[in-house]
């Protein structure tokens, strides 16, 4: 059967397929909470979106947790689907609250690693991470 014309996939390509898309996701999402970190550590007054009311510096805060040390995370493949939850609630907040009334290409990035952390969230982080060296180190151990 022709794998191009195939619904089944391959599930080593899958696993190699996720920890490219990991990573890059990771790195790329760095670069924008890396600016924010620098943000808030530096001495000028924070001025970023206040969410659900809540203050400017804990928004940020948020968002740098979510989009720098989750990031992390995701590039490791360690606790990789409570990382997706929290860069997905920030991706959701940044696309369809903070943009929503902007045009579509302004809120397009955020709506494109949303769509990529869907796909992670729903498939896991693959073979090549730490979450799947704990898992397989459980269920030796039973």
């Amino acid at each position: 059967m022709n794998y191009f014309t195939s619904i089944r996939s391959n599930p080593q390509i899958t696993d190699i397929v996720l920890l490219v898309v990991r990573i890059f996701i990771g790195f790329a999402m760095i670069s924008h909470g890396y600016p924010k970190l620098d943000k808030l550590l530096g001495d000028e007054e924070v001025q970023f979106f206040s969410f659900m009311g809540l203050s400017p510096a804990v928004s940020l805060g948020l968002a740098i947790f979510s989009e720098f040390v989750c990031s992390i995370f995701i590039i490791l493949g360690l606790f990789t689907r409570w990382a997706v939850f929290f860069l997905l609630i920030t991706m959701a907040v940044a696309g369809l609250i903070v943009h929503g009334a902007d045009p579509f290409s302004d809120r397009e990035m955020a709506l494109l690693y949303l769509a990529n952390y869907l796909m992670i969230f729903a498939f896991g982080p693959g073979k090549y991470s730490i979450d799947s060296m704990i898992s397989l180190r459980k269920q030796s151990r039973w």
